[in-house]
């Protein structure tokens, strides 16, 4: 399970168990990953559609990480899709 993904379900959980700090520092690291991976999948050619996959799972985490750090309870859907995408629970 992606770690950021696993604050952001804390947090949902219980929104006092995950300070805004860790909030705002998945976030950055969220929009980072999927920067990268969007410059992966753009750069590089693949039949498989696997970079285009990882960018997509990049931007679901970051949408996620996002609002869960503005106290948006559109998080729950943001996680809900990434472990659509992954098969990841």
């Amino acid at each position: 399970m992606n770690e950021h993904i696993e604050v952001v379900k804390k947090w949902l959980a219980d929104n006092d168990s995950v300070s805004q700090e860790q909030l705002s520092s998945s976030r950055d690291y969220a929009f980072h990953a999927f920067s990268a991976a969007t410059f992966l999948s753009d750069a590089a050619f693949d039949a498989f559609g696997v970079a285009e996959a990882v960018a997509e799972a990049a931007n679901v985490v970051l949408y996620a990480a996002d609002a869960a750090s503005e106290g948006n309870a559109d998080a729950a859907y943001w996680v809900k899709k990434y472990e659509e995408l992954t098969n990841d629970k």
